[in-house]
């Protein structure tokens, strides 16, 4: 993507945009920023051709859904939004093109909505939902009411987008399409920089470039905030500081100017003791499970802090995070199986989930639904992915969920499951949607945990692997069986 032909922040209003449509409303990115745009008052449309549960929210909230794709969904409409997964000759942008509507990406509508206003944006290869989720709650508690937009949905809130009252915008800055280059942060959050993406930045040394860009985009009286743990942000703290630039740092290295230690996770939660600039803090609570947990709740705090953020209000938020939806999350139990749903595709973060689900798992069995997400990252990183599904006793492998892209020969989930150093009967690749609840069911037994994992479409596979699940339950059991929301680890 040429981010030089993107409109930046600060240069429009999403009032300027006037009746808005997006192309793929039901997906997350595009959902959070429906959200938000609806909570400002702004007319809103969008086409979908499936229906996603985000879409039923949207609709109460004002939205007009179409369930189809066709040039008369842009009736009315003076900006049509597309995001990087729509391909140029789609209907719709092509019909909106013709019209002389405002055509934008994503990105350029976001940055519109954040015009006067102090932005924090998050980036990072991982982390970064979590860390962006985190840090909305902390301002809520704190009376701010930040906008805010997020690539997952905080749970108990239901929610990826608002507008708010307040000063503040929080926002998931995307670093796959180089979008994020055309945000003006106040704060700009970077967790961690690792290979990924690398088929639009070339190599590692080029995402490393455009995360420095990134980061030198913040405000002059803002600051940088990132992770001294992580090697591939180690260029960019000196390149910074050299240049004069305002650097904070997190976590458990002794550099760090907020210093984590003592960092312990079970399944209740992860805590550790934090000291910032040496004047010691107390201890930290999360009720999530998983040091990578720890080490996200960290950036946040750190942001909270330097923004004058009470150290009472900070904990107090953290202590009633309720985490984010297809993050650790747990759908509920049935046959004695436990089914959580994971956003995790990444390498790093596939193992961080799986060994704190293997904590969870505890006497049980750890079995992995995995649907990989793009033939570029399955291919570059088959190695690593093979590695990280390795921590699970069974691995399902799905096929590659790959919009756009053009799967060549050895390449996709049967490469990928051929790699992962399991026995052969601990590992299957199972191509059909419709056969995988049946692989669950046959593999599972009574105190297993199973998470589905790795592409947006995966989501909606949990709810089926309940059914399942509690339709042989309830043969077993003469009726007698558990489904639904579970309190987490209730009766564990």
């Amino acid at each position: 993507m040429n981010t030089a032909e993107l409109t930046p922040a600060g240069e429009l209003t999403a009032e300027d945009l006037g009746s808005v449509h997006l192309i793929g409303i039901g997906g997350v990115g595009m959902g959070g920023l429906a959200r938000l745009l609806l909570t400002r008052g702004v007319p809103v449309s969008g086409s979908e051709l499936r229906e996603w549960p985000a879409l039923a929210a949207l609709r109460a909230l004002g939205g007009t859904v179409h369930m189809t794709h066709v040039a008369s969904n842009l009736d009315g409409v003076d900006t049509v939004v597309y995001s990087t997964a729509i391909p140029q000759d789609h209907l719709e942008l092509v019909e909106a093109r013709r019209r002389g509507l405002r055509v934008m990406h994503r990105a350029e509508a976001l940055a519109a909505a954040m015009t006067n206003r102090q932005t924090i944006a998050v980036a990072g290869t991982h982390g970064k939902t979590t860390t962006t989720s985190i840090m909305t709650v902390i301002l809520q508690h704190a009376g701010q009411d930040p906008s805010f937009v997020i690539g997952g949905e905080i749970s108990e809130a239901g929610s990826n987008g608002h507008h708010g009252t307040g000063p503040y915008f929080v926002a998931e800055a995307d670093e796959s399409d180089k979008s994020f280059l055309i945000y003006r942060p106040h704060v700009a959050i970077v967790t961690n920089i690792e290979a990924d993406h690398l088929n639009n930045w070339g190599d590692l040394d080029g995402l490393k470039a455009g995360f420095l860009e990134f980061a030198e985009l913040a405000h002059a009286d803002g600051f940088v905030v990132t992770c001294a743990d992580d090697p591939g942000v180690q260029d960019l703290i000196a390149t910074l500081r050299a240049a004069g630039r305002t650097v904070y740092t997190y976590g458990e290295s002794p550099a760090a100017d907020l210093r984590i230690t003592g960092v312990a996770s079970s399944v209740s939660g992860v805590r550790y003791d934090a000291a910032l600039h040496g004047e010691e803090l107390g201890e930290i609570k999360l009720a999530l499970p998983g040091t990578h947990m720890g080490l996200n709740s960290s950036a946040a705090v750190l942001t909270a802090l330097k923004l004058g953020i009470p150290l009472s209000t900070i904990a107090e938020a953290l202590a009633s995070f309720p985490g984010v939806r297809r993050r650790f999350e747990r759908k509920g139990i049935a046959a004695g199986v436990r089914v959580y749903d994971e956003y995790a595709y990444h390498p790093t973060s596939v193992k961080a989930a799986l060994r704190t689900l293997r904590e969870v798992a505890g006497d049980g069995r750890l079995l992995v639904v995995f649907q990989p997400y793009r033939l570029y990252r399955t291919r570059d990183l088959q190695a690593e992915l093979a590695e990280a599904l390795a921590v699970a006793d069974e691995v399902i492998v799905m096929e590659v969920f790959a919009p756009g892209e053009v799967r060549g020969p050895g390449e996709g989930g049967v490469a990928l499951t051929a790699v992962i150093a399991l026995p052969d009967d601990q590992k299957v690749f199972v191509p059909s949607w419709a056969d995988v609840a049946v692989e669950v069911v046959r593999r599972s037994r009574p105190g297993d945990v199973v998470v589905t994992m790795g592409a947006p479409p995966i989501s909606l596979m949990g709810d089926e692997l309940l059914a399942a699940l509690a339709a042989v339950g309830a043969d077993e059991a003469s009726g007698e069986t558990v489904t639904g929301e579970v309190a987490a680890h209730e009766k564990e």
